[in-house]
């Protein structure tokens, strides 16, 4: 298992960056190698919109952007399965999505999310066309 390295004191971690559909116009390339300060999902996200200005085609601000007309209700307290969603600031915009390794980020632990070096962290927003 591979594992973070550290650098003059400063663990540093390596991931493979995939982007689909305006993150990828957005930053020009379906994929890159990005090395950030830390090991975390959040310390990522921060790293890496600090450098690519793709935060605001990712990351919703209120739970409106976080949502989308259209979306089935849930009725009552009883929800089938397993329904988690991210804390407020944390929250993917509708049809967004953050995943580590293929699996969306809230069915792991969020942000919270250990990273390891070589790790796919895909970021999508797949265009939307209505016909």
């Amino acid at each position: 298992m591979a594992h973070s390295r550290q650098i003059q004191g400063t663990r540093t971690t390596t991931v493979d960056v995939r982007a689909t559909g305006h993150v990828r116009d957005a930053l020009g390339t379906p994929q890159l190698s990005f090395t950030f300060e830390g090991t975390t999902l959040r310390e990522f996200v921060a790293a890496f919109f600090e450098e690519h200005d793709v935060r605001d085609l990712v990351i919703a601000e209120t739970e409106a952007e976080s949502a989308t007309r259209g979306w089935a209700p849930i009725e009552g307290d009883e929800v089938p399965g397993d329904l988690r969603k991210n804390p407020d600031g944390e929250r993917t915009r509708a049809y967004a999505r953050i995943l580590v390794n293929g699996t969306f980020n809230e069915n792991l632990e969020g942000f919270d999310t250990e990273l390891s070096e070589g790790d796919r962290v895909a970021l999508v927003n797949p265009f939307v066309f209505c016909v």
